[in-house]
């Protein structure tokens, strides 16, 4: 059975999604969505629950080098908490260490320009796809050990 899944890049003023298939294991880079006052845009993540109907949502952990936790692991805790509370779907959490760096090298590998007035924005759906793929293929490795 193929399951849809949802990825999330948390941030305190943004916040990237991305759609991947279980089953092709292919990922594909949505949106950003805003965060204001450090709140998520609840109106925009219903819509795409609504629209994606996901089994699964994957939540970007940021940890130190080191893998311990920090501030914002705690936040993206909570945000995926809150995401199991508001839609009753199974949450997942990712380490997510390095992926925000990975995607700015993307990005400028595709020549994206920095200058253009909404650049971050690329940034933080791209992370968010590197943070589902690295779900997927975490995942594929368990299977085939």
């Amino acid at each position: 059975m193929s399951r849809t899944l949802l990825g999330f890049d948390f941030g305190r003023n943004r916040i990237g999604v991305a759609i991947g298939q279980e089953i092709t294991r292919t990922v594909t880079a949505l949106l950003t969505l805003p965060a204001k006052n450090q709140k998520p845009d609840w109106t925009g993540i219903s819509q795409l629950i609504n629209e994606w109907q996901p089994d699964l949502l994957v939540v970007g952990l940021p940890l130190q080098e080191d893998g311990g936790e920090q501030d914002m692991s705690k936040a993206a805790r909570r945000f995926g908490n809150q995401l199991k509370g508001r839609y009753n779907l199974p949450v997942e959490m990712m380490d997510e260490r390095y992926s925000s760096l990975e995607a700015n090298m993307l990005l400028r590998e595709q020549q994206v320009p920095r200058v253009k007035k909404n650049a971050h924005q690329y940034n933080d759906h791209i992370a968010a796809q590197l943070i589902l793929q690295s779900w997927l293929d975490t995942q594929a490795n368990k299977g085939s050990d």
